[in-house]
């Protein structure tokens, strides 16, 4: 992790107290009484310098690499609090190797006018030549952690050559052995192992390994559950044929090296399988990614409204979200199913809910929430509050709310003296929380802070040229130079009183433009029209609504259990009828989820006669490209499902559902 400067506003400590830090990177350095020698020294150089107060900070068994340590971070916060005067510790490597992110963090120090003293190397910043000594030392410093970092990495390179481990996840059907120093086989492992490369072989499915293996309760090596992406990765590593592959990505997961830096040791251990069927099955793992196009899937990301928000109200699962197909009018769905039962078909929740019912209920019910929080002196009893919440066409099956979250709305409406438990979308009918004066204030601070940005980050620059290349100076000089102009905007904005100032403008969630324009819209007229909404506006804009309104929506059974808002207020449902789409009335399939009827005649006269699909000769639809029909949803080559407005009549032309000769009289 990198070192992140916080901005805030400066407070500067007037009374002398130290911040202490101590730091070893290696247990063997604790034992060895490595912190207690430094605290010695370090509480011993207060008294030299007549400071009482002090703090010690330790961080055991951490690197000087990066930052990413609980109590330099910990000592750090209190710094910018103002608390410290002094930062001491006993040599200056304790607190860094990395000159970028030791520059940083004594920048941040001089700015809260805190002195930096390293005891072991005798020199102290509030000088001139001990600020330069200080960045000489951390040069050499930084110089030998990399120094370091290539002899290890190359004592490694040469063990790999050797075949030697150089240790890593151990893989699945293998453990260690103590006297060889390398994995062996488990036997019950491989077991495991074998099955699923048999299985693969058979099947040519990693997702059917995968539920077989899950759906049979076998666990994998850590315990948890197979996914489709373990099942690919054992089929696709030759560690089970013998071979031992090392260097080939770059640090952690990073990409791949090129493939004449790898190690390959070909026949180096045991292998579990025989090198024949990894053959086969790796083959049969390139036929299906061959025959498998996903670039155009990999090319068209969509934004679903609701997704990283809806649950699974029967196995507690995420849902996932695709894409329906397209409607006449050019709207296009998102539909959520339960992942678990999508993966491994052991979840009871079977139905999908799809984004134009779903959609609706939301942003109604979130619209009638708001107009209840403006208009809360209305609102005399709980069962007005409930009245209130269900008015549209999208909650006539909804039955009650459940009493507990009503209980809390109404108390919040009533005893709360700004609403504050209720998801607060700001009807207060104040014009801000901040006076013009204080809003121009804000922002002048905030445009001076980007403008000693850019000098720190121009002196740095011509001090260190290493510590950045040309490109990352720029784009970063950049971005803060864009931010400095934003700010001048809304200044002089505020200042010709131009900035809006509705009765919208204290959102409490709502903080983004995007959304507070949704915000606008759906409390402007007493019905939501979603799908209109959603022709008018970016879906990525409605999403960003949801992000900062709801915290979680359960879903069962394809109706909304519950919602619950950003700040734990939670509404639960009760439905006086089952969810049900609805349903053709000859062959029995859900109008809008099936692709067609899939009955193909009618009976006229004791003679029967064949129906017109969708798209055929003397269909409404003939001739367009991919029809689909608008009433029932029935797709090119298909039926109309029974009684569709728009099905022709084979005998006379007409509309089959008011000529003499439709079945439906």
């Amino acid at each position: 992790m990198k070192y992140k400067k916080v901005r805030s506003g400066i407070r500067i400590w007037t009374k002398k107290k130290a911040a202490l830090y101590v730091r070893v990177s290696t247990r063997y350095q604790v034992d060895k009484d490595s912190l207690p020698f430094q605290r010695k020294k370090l509480k011993e150089y207060c008294d030299f310098l007549g400071i009482d107060e002090f703090v010690i900070f330790e961080d055991d068994g951490y690197s000087a690499k990066n930052t990413d340590r609980p109590h330099f971070q910990e000592m750090m916060n209190r710094v910018r609090a103002g608390e410290f005067s002094h930062l001491i510790v006993y040599k200056v490597d304790r607190v860094s190797r990395n000159l970028l992110d030791f520059a940083a963090m004594y920048q941040e120090l001089k700015d809260h006018k805190v002195t930096f003293i390293s005891m072991n190397e005798q020199f102290d910043t509030s000088s001139a030549i001990g600020e330069a000594m200080l960045k000489i030392i951390l040069i050499f410093a930084e110089l030998e952690r990399n120094m370091t970092s290539e002899r290890v990495t190359g004592i490694m390179l040469d063990r790999a050559e050797n075949g030697l481990w150089n240790g890593a996840r151990m893989p699945v059907g293998y453990r260690w052995n103590e006297e060889t120093r390398f994995p062996e086989p488990d036997p019950e492992e491989v077991k495991i192992v074998q099955f699923i490369f048999d299985e693969y072989e058979r099947t040519r499915s990693a997702m059917k390994v995968t539920r077989y293996l899950n759906n049979n309760h076998v666990k994998s090596k850590r315990g948890g559950q197979w996914t489709s992406k373990l099942v690919h990765d054992i089929i696709r590593n030759p560690f089970y044929i013998g071979t031992y592959r090392y260097n080939m990505r770059e640090a952690g997961r990073g990409p791949l090296k090129p493939e004449s830096e790898w190690i390959v040791r070909k026949n180096n251990h045991e292998g579990i399988i025989l090198g024949e069927q990894f053959d086969r099955c790796n083959k049969i793992m390139d036929e299906n990614a061959s025959t498998r196009d996903s670039s155009d899937l990999r090319a068209r990301k969509y934004i679903h409204t609701f997704s990283g928000h809806l649950v699974c109200g029967k196995c507690g699962a995420n849902m996932i979200a695709s894409k329906d197909r397209a409607r006449a009018n050019g709207f296009r769905p998102s539909m959520y199913r339960c992942a678990q039962r999508s993966k491994m078909l052991d979840c009871d929740n079977s139905k999908t809910i799809n984004e134009s019912y779903i959609g609706p209920f939301i942003f109604n019910y979130v619209a009638n929430l708001a107009r209840i929080q403006k208009n809360s002196g209305q609102i005399d009893s709980i069962e007005k509050l409930q009245k209130e919440l269900l008015k549209g066409e999208e909650f006539e099956s909804v039955s009650s709310i459940m009493p507990d979250g009503l209980k809390e709305t109404f108390a919040a409406l009533k005893y709360s003296t700004n609403g504050s438990y209720l998801p607060s979308l700001g009807f207060s009918g104040d014009d801000s929380d901040y006076s013009t004066a204080e809003q121009l204030s804000l922002l002048r601070g905030e445009k001076d802070k980007c403008k000693n940005a850019i000098t720190r980050l121009t002196d740095l620059y011509l001090y260190d040229p290493e510590s950045m290349t040309k490109e990352e100076f720029s784009s970063r000089k950049k971005d803060l130079t864009k931010k400095v102009l934003d700010f001048e905007k809304q200044i002089e904005e505020l200042e010709d009183g131009s900035a809006a100032g509705d009765d919208l403008a204290d959102l409490s969630f709502i903080k983004k433009a995007s959304a507070f324009l949704v915000a606008q819209r759906i409390v402007s007229k007493k019905h939501v029209d979603y799908m209109q909404m959603v022709l008018d506006l970016d879906n990525e804009i409605l999403k960003d609504f949801v992000d900062q309104v709801i915290d979680q929506i359960v879903v069962e059974d394809g109706r909304v259990q519950s919602i619950t808002f950003v700040n734990g207020l939670k509404h639960e449902f009760s439905y006086s009828r089952p969810a049900e789409m609805p349903v053709c009335k000859v062959c029995g399939g859900r109008i809008g989820s099936t692709i067609g009827c899939r009955t193909r005649t009618f009976s006229f006269q004791n003679k029967r006669y064949q129906r017109i699909k969708v798209g055929d000769p003397g269909d409404d639809f003939a001739g367009k490209k991919n029809p689909v029909c608008p009433d029932c949803f029935a797709q090119e080559g298909r039926w109309h499902h029974w009684n569709c407005s728009v099905e022709r009549c084979p005998i006379c032309g007409e509309y089959l559902s008011k000529c003499e000769h439709g079945p439906n009289k």
